[in-house]
């Protein structure tokens, strides 16, 4: 099974998303959102400017 993600209302009545992976586990989780547009919008850029995000290090 694929990723996919998922759109809910959270606990305030804001809107947020997850991202899961094929085995089910939760990955990501996004910021709250005020409406679902937004929250779709957020999805779609995840799509857009993460395919091929490098991985890297910040020293803490």
């Amino acid at each position: 099974m694929a990723g996919k993600f998922e759109w809910f209302k959270d606990k305030k009545d804001k809107f947020r998303f997850r991202l899961k992976s094929g085995n089910g586990q939760i990955i990501a989780v996004s910021e709250a959102y005020e409406s679902k547009d937004s929250c779709m919008n957020g999805i779609e850029s995840v799509k857009k400017n993460a395919p091929d995000a490098p991985v890297v290090e910040v020293a803490g």
